[in-house]
């Protein structure tokens, strides 16, 4: 099923007569513009939930590769344990499909059309279980006020200071053949924060670099 002309349900949902609307996330540019046999579910930002957040997936089947239409305005500490709910419920389920991937939506702004983001083998987790890093291990922590901080054991310099502009160039000073990147967010990030920082890494595939699949949250 092609997905252009899904492009106003992304945004409007119409449930028991009542008009739901999410503000999808904005990015510069997609790699992925067009995914076939899909189901979507949706992350809404509703202030009249307890949490200000509602999720709706009656419509997806897990046999599909699912598009998961996130609010922009939601924080990923309200975001990441529904997400976690949804993996596990495909993981786990005896009609599972194998080639079957998980997507976030967005706005691609260039194409003035949807873009998406593969996460199907994003592992979120929480700061605990990174504790003990190896020598190898880079943390990048991403933090509110595009404040970046990079750790790594086993060095004159154990912890550097840095932003969007400047992470690349800071990575190099930790990065040798053999390192894995591990990334971090705070959860008060908005989830177009972190929409916002994935994207730099995608936007510089000619750098060789190794990502753990464990992404955590910390506070």
């Amino acid at each position: 099923m092609k997905l252009n002309f899904l492009l106003l349900s992304l945004l409007f949902l119409y449930s028991c007569g009542n008009e739901k609307v999410i503000e999808l996330p904005e990015i510069n540019h997609s790699e992925i513009s067009e995914i076939n046999d899909v189901s979507a579910g949706y992350l809404f930002y509703d202030e009249t939930q307890t949490d200000s957040i509602e999720l709706n997936r009656k419509n997806l089947i897990v046999s599909t590769n699912w598009l998961i239409n996130v609010d922009k305005r939601l924080s990923l500490k309200q975001v990441i344990p529904k997400i976690k709910f949804l993996q596990d419920k495909k993981n786990n389920s005896s009609h599972k499909n194998e080639s079957a991937r998980n997507y976030y939506t967005c706005h691609d702004l260039s194409k003035k059309n949807l873009g998406f983001i593969d996460f199907t083998e994003v592992v979120y987790t929480l700061e605990d279980s990174i504790s003990n890093a190896t020598k190898n291990q880079i943390i990048v922590r991403f933090g509110n006020n595009d404040n970046i901080t990079l750790n790594q054991k086993g060095k004159d310099v154990s912890t550097i200071n840095s932003n969007s502009d400047n992470l690349f160039s800071d990575l190099n000073k930790f990065y040798t053949t053999g390192s894995t990147i591990t990334l971090g967010f705070h959860e008060g990030l908005s989830f177009q924060d972190y929409i916002d920082y994935k994207i730099l890494f995608q936007n510089k595939k000619s750098t060789p670099l190794k990502f753990s699949k464990k992404e955590f949250l910390y506070n």
